[in-house]
Formats: C-alpha cells, sequence, structure tokens
C-alpha cells in the first residue's frame, strides 16, 4: 500500500506494507484507490452522477471505510477502466504534491457535500466542480502553472460548500446558541453516538423517545446539543468521551450501545464490536450497518438488552455553541472590548485531535495565552483544552467552542465580520491561527483559508507528508505559512 493523506502517516513520509497507522488494510487501500481512479475515468466520461463522486470520495476519508468489499462495491457501479493511480503517486513531487492537495480537499470537501445532501441541501455548482477537477488529476499533461490555480479555486468553492452546509444545519435545526452540556451518565440503558451525522443522531433520537434509553454525544457530535431542534429531545442527556482516537480505550467497557455516524471513526477491538453499529458511509467488517431506511431498531434491542449503568456516573460540564449567529449577536461589545483594551488578542486554536506525541503543545499554548486574549475554537482539536475555565472579559467568555471541523465556516464568518467592523484585512485583525490537522476535511479548510489570503497560520503538530519542498516554499512566500514550535515561542512571535 501507499498512502500519505492523514497526519499520521508513519514516519512523517508515507504508510506503506500490510496496513496503515489508522487501521485500514492494504487490500481497502489498494480498494480505495481503485476507487478514485474509477471516479478520474467517470470525470474524464464527464458523468453527472454527482451523489457518485461525492459518496466515493467520502468513502476514501481517513478513518471512514474500513471495508475492502464495500469499497470495492462503489468501484464495480461506475463500472470504467480506473485511471491508473501510479500516475500520480509517481508522478514530479511538486505535481504530484499539488494533485493530492485537490484531491485530498475535494475529499474533504465530499464530507460537506455529503451532510448538506442528507439535508435536502446541494449546489450544482458545487457538483459540477467534483467532476471538473477530478477530470483535471487525470490530465497527465497538467503542470504547475495549470494546479495552481486548481488548488486555490478547491479552496474558494469549499467556501461555498461550508456555506451551504451552514444553511442546511441552521435551517433544519436552528441558529446555535451557547449551552452547558453534562458529561455524567445517568442509570439505565443508553446508547453513544460518534462521528458528525446531525441527520443520524435526529433519527435515532425520534425511534427512542419514550423507549426509557438515553443518548449521548461522542467527539464531534458534541456540538449537537447547541441546536435547538435537537436540544428539545428530554433523552439527549449529554457527552460521553473525548476525541475520535481515545474511542477503544473509552468505549472498551461501557454497557451501552455505539453508533458510528460518518468519519473520524477507529477499528472496533473485539472487546466490544458486538455493541457497535454503523450507517451512513461508515463500514467495518464483522460489524452491523443499518442501511439508508435508518431503521435503528438492532442498536436499540442492544442497548436495551445491556441495560446501562445500575447507578449514575457523574461528570462536570462543558459549554458548546458559540457559533457565528452567538458571537456576531454580540458583536458591538467584542468590538468595543477590543478598542478599550480589554481584548488584547484573538487565537483560534482548533482543528483535528490526534494520537501522535506533540498534541500537549495546544493545552500548553491555550493555558499560557495572557489572560487579556480570547480563545476561539472548533472540532476534535478543543477536547485538548475544552475541561479549561478561563474565565471572562466583560461578561464575553475567554474560550469560545464554535462547533464541529464542519463548522469552520462559523470561524471564517466572524473573522470576515471583525474586519468589516474594524475596516481592516483580516490580516490586520489582532487574530492568529494556530492550527492542528488530522484529515481532508483539515485539507480543504486549509485551502479555503488560503484562497481568502489570509496568512501566518501557524499548522501543526507535523506538516503535510504530500508537501513537496517547493510547493512548502510557495506557500511560506506568499502566505508565511509556518509549523508550530513551542507555546512560549509563538506565543511571543505572535503578541510581539
Amino acid at each position: 500500500m501507499f498512502c500519505f493523506q492523514c497526519e499520521q502517516t508513519a514516519g512523517c513520509k508515507s504508510c506503506t506494507g500490510n496496513s496503515g497507522v489508522c487501521g485500514k488494510s492494504s487490500a481497502t487501500a489498494q480498494a480505495q484507490d481503485e476507487l478514485t481512479g474509477a471516479l478520474i475515468s467517470l470525470a474524464m466520461s464527464g458523468s453527472d452522477r454527482y451523489n457518485l463522486f461525492i459518496d466515493g470520495l467520502f468513502a476514501t476519508i481517513t478513518n471512514v471505510n474500513f471495508s475492502t468489499e464495500r469499497v470495492s462495491g462503489i468501484t464495480k457501479i461506475i463500472n470504467l477502466p480506473p485511471y491508473d493511480m501510479s500516475k500520480i503517486w509517481n508522478a514530479n513531487e511538486d505535481i504530484r504534491s499539488l494533485k493530492s492537495l485537490v484531491l485530498f480537499g475535494l475529499r474533504g470537501m465530499a464530507a460537506y457535500a455529503y451532510h448538506a445532501r442528507v439535508l435536502g441541501y446541494r449546489d450544482e455548482k458545487i457538483d459540477k466542480f467534483f467532476v471538473r477537477a477530478m477530470a483535471a488529476l487525470g490530465n497527465d499533461k497538467y503542470g504547475m502553472d495549470e494546479l495552481l490555480p486548481l488548488v486555490m479555486e478547491t479552496g474558494q468553492v469549499n467556501l461555498k460548500c461550508m456555506a451551504l452546509l451552514d444553511k442546511a444545519n441552521t435551517k433544519t435545526y436552528g441558529n446555535p446558541s451557547p449551552v452547558k452540556v453534562s458529561t455524567g451518565i445517568e442509570k439505565g440503558p443508553f446508547i453513544v453516538v460518534t462521528g458528525h451525522d446531525l441527520k443520524d443522531l435526529e433519527h435515532l433520537l425520534i425511534q427512542t423517545r419514550g423507549k426509557g434509553i438515553n443518548i449521548y454525544t461522542h467527539g464531534e457530535m458534541l456540538p449537537a446539543h447547541a441546536y435547538p431542534e435537537l436540544r428539545r429531545y428530554s433523552h439527549l442527556k449529554g457527552n460521553f468521551g473525548t476525541a475520535w482516537q481515545n474511542q477503544q480505550k473509552e468505549f472498551d467497557a461501557i454497557p451501552g450501545a455505539l453508533l458510528f455516524t460518518t468519519n473520524c471513526l477507529m477499528p472496533p477491538k473485539a472487546s466490544y464490536i458486538d455493541r457497535v453499529f454503523t450507517t451512513g458511509p461508515v463500514e467495518f467488517d464483522g460489524v452491523t450497518h443499518i442501511n439508508g431506511l435508518k431503521d435503528f431498531s438492532p442498536i436499540i434491542e442492544k442497548a436495551l438488552e445491556l441495560g446501562g449503568y445500575d447507578h449514575d456516573i457523574p461528570g462536570g460540564t462543558l459549554t458548546t455553541g458559540f457559533g457565528h449567529g452567538a458571537v456576531l449577536g454580540v458583536a458591538n461589545a467584542v468590538v468595543k472590548a477590543v478598542k478599550s483594551g480589554a481584548i488584547r488578542h484573538f487565537f483560534l486554536v482548533g482543528g483535528c485531535d490526534g494520537a501522535r506525541p506533540g498534541r500537549s503543545y495546544y493545552r500548553d499554548f491555550v493555558m499560557k495565552a495572557p489572560a487579556d486574549t480570547v480563545i476561539l475554537t472548533l472540532a476534535c482539536g478543543k477536547f485538548r483544552f475544552n475541561d479549561l475555565d478561563l474565565g471572562t472579559i466583560g461578561g464575553i467568555p475567554r474560550l469560545l467552542d464554535m462547533g464541529q471541523c464542519n463548522d469552520a465556516y462559523s470561524a471564517i464568518q466572524v473573522a470576515l465580520a471583525l474586519a468589516d467592523a474594524f475596516n481592516c484585512g483580516v490580516n490586520d485583525l489582532p487574530l492568529s491561527m494556530v492550527l492542528s490537522w488530522y484529515e481532508q476535511k483539515a485539507v480543504c479548510i486549509l485551502l479555503t483559508l488560503l484562497s481568502l489570503g489570509v496568512k501566518n497560520i501557524r499548522l501543526g503538530p507535523t506538516l503535510p507528508a504530500f508537501i513537496s519542498p517547493n510547493v512548502l516554499q510557495y506557500l511560506v512566500e506568499n502566505f508565511a505559512i509556518k509549523p508550530i514550535t513551542t507555546p512560549e515561542k509563538d506565543l511571543a512571535d505572535i503578541l510581539g
């Protein structure tokens, strides 16, 4: 196998051999390459089978689909000779780097398009871009002059896709508002939902209503509690556990059923695989899959059979729900606090979490940030520090959880609104981005920020293995992107 699309790739170079660091087998990796090649062939044929592009690209994101049979099944539906992916992987390193940026960005964007689609929202211009960009990947004559603009365009289209998803979420479930979420578990049967899919959570809440089963979110599902139309279900009780990479430890001994939706998942251990159920694009061999009809009876029966805890498990609280609607609702107070000097600087510290050593940097950075600074955060990277009580500045919490990685649009909207309020560019704001990355949704968010001209982004814990030295130099020269170093040095450099 050859795979270097995630941050934890072996040796910061690539995963080869029989399996990847993520747990994906070489057979599944090969099947995903064949699927990608088939999608490129489909795009080069001019096909408008847009759902196939979205579903196929989503299935190849890190930590989504671990079933070789299911991935190969999508390739068979396409029924075209796959483009030879070795032409990309063995190309000149700069061409490989730029095509990888586009491909991985498209995979991340496919996740956003998928979530919007299941809520009934789509954009034909976005659909057509998937086809055009995938066809470009199969053009062996393209050089840097053609690929660099396509990289930036991928970021631009992803902004539209994130806006579409934001509209889908808020029109369906209401505008998120700040809420304190319990981290304890009440006695009795329960189901833990992990992944990202709000629609799957809603289906489950409807089907478990009145059955004596409590529902808890995990990982990136935490922000679901902020939506009024989901919060109204009284049996949506709280949040269990932390980020995705801790699933095998956190799920090992709990007497509850587990629903895996969309991505950011770990292969289940034998000790609890019988309690795991998948749905949507997620599949593992040996795990019961709930199909598109969304009949959750099997997981409901399993939860009742397991019975849950015989006593309450105490916990604390986490606060979420500071989407762009909530933050911009107090924009006048924020602007006033900045002008008075009460708030000196904003930091966006967010992105993916992961298991590689070095991610403690982000907790240390937040803890060392001066008391007159505000921390914006989103995605599962927040679990490194969202248990901290940082206090407030003039009634404004110093730690503002803006939601899932799917909600990165909120952070962008807040930055643009602040720039407008201060009549300056985003790069002139007292705002610094200190980001962590792991998988392909982080790649497309980074491309979006670059397409908006955002500079001085600090990225870690390592730089992407698929970025060639020349492409990295281009990013440094044009966008001043840089790796994280130490919290003390980076804070000193930022704050002067």
